[in-house]
């Protein structure tokens, strides 16, 4: 899964959250990356995603974070199922 979005020089943004939360609806999980020029860190990302949102941010790997958040349309309910079977 590659990352479909970034944090780059402007920051963080309740526009960029509601973005997340959009792609999240259809997908369930996706991946976001902290670019070179961002000037925050993982772990104010991760804190900032998870204090403003319902999203949960279930990995990180170096520059990269993993967001989950389950769908509130059945249909797009792929991953939710299984993840609540764990």
């Amino acid at each position: 899964m590659r990352p479909l979005f970034s944090v780059g020089k402007n920051g963080l943004t309740t526009v960029w959250l509601d973005q997340l939360t959009g792609a999240l609806e259809k997908r369930e999980l996706i991946k976001i990356n902290l670019q070179q020029s961002a000037d925050v860190t993982v772990a104010e990302t991760k804190a900032f995603i998870e204090d403003n949102t319902d999203i949960q941010v279930v990995q990180t790997i170096g520059r990269v974070l993993v967001l989950y958040r389950v769908a509130t349309d059945e249909d797009n309910q792929k991953i939710s199922p299984i993840v609540e079977n764990m």
